[in-house]
């Protein structure tokens, strides 16, 4: 199985790893490593591909998946309460080792976040409406330490010359961040009100602005990587791949 591994300084008992779209079951047009179960894939294949994941990073405790709807609430592993359905949430952090926070997309930005201390870890799902409305800043409030000893890597998401957003987009993030300008670029017809959007620069100004200084990854396109990548926006119907991090 092909994974990616976070290249950031994160304490040697923070574990991480992210997907790629190879070494699953899965038939097309889901192939082959597809994590999501919500997107039209055979669901024994997906629960295939995620104990093939979970028996090759040798984990003690499955992933804790979740249902995510471009949100910014956050949960606590472990759930206090069992149960069949995915928690409602678009972030996830862990205190407890062992208990494996994960993120899926496929466009959307996966940031996954540690302390310096290696006491607490957690994962973000930021589209464009969640990273706008905070998520990355309620996962640092739940996280309940000061953002100065906090790193976060930044994983796949569609990159800056593919992501085409509306007018309203920017408004919504310049409304926040005067700065956040500076993360669009007219696009076609000035007329149309269309801007590409630098996904990545646009969560790196929300961590700066939180206090987070320590800020890696960012350098991937979802879209334009058909090899590695799943990317809804070139295909709808496709699968998902999963950013994971976990203390040892």
């Amino acid at each position: 199985m092909n994974l990616i591994r976070p290249s950031w300084p994160a304490p040697a008992n923070v574990r991480s790893a992210q997907t790629v779209r190879s070494g699953g079951v899965s038939a097309p047009p889901f192939t082959s490593l597809n994590l999501g179960t919500h997107v039209g894939d055979m669901l024994a294949d997906v629960e295939l591909n995620r104990d093939k994941l979970a028996c090759y990073l040798h984990l003690t405790n499955k992933p804790v998946w979740l249902e995510q709807v471009h949100g910014t609430g956050v949960v606590t592993l472990p759930l206090s309460v069992q149960s069949s359905t995915p928690a409602v949430a678009d972030a996830v952090l862990s205190r407890t080792p062992e208990q494996v926070c994960a993120i899926m997309t496929a466009d959307c930005l996966p940031v996954l976040f540690c302390d310096t201390a290696g006491t607490v870890v957690a994962a973000a799902h930021a589209g464009w409406r969640g990273l706008a409305n905070g998520v990355l800043e309620s996962t640092l409030q739940a996280m309940d330490v000061d953002p100065a000893n906090v790193m976060t890597w930044l994983g796949p998401a569609i990159g800056p010359s593919a992501f085409e957003v509306g007018g309203e987009v920017r408004a919504a993030f310049v409304a926040h961040l005067p700065q956040s300008a500076g993360a669009f670029v007219t696009h076609g017809d000035p007329s149309a009100d269309k801007w590409l959007a630098d996904i990545y620069q646009l969560a790196r100004l929300r961590l700066a602005a939180a206090g987070v200084t320590q800020c890696y990854g960012g350098d991937y396109c979802t879209y334009t990587d058909s090899d590695r990548f799943f990317s809804y926006r070139r295909e709808p119907k496709t699968g998902r791949q999963a950013s994971l991090i976990w203390l040892e």
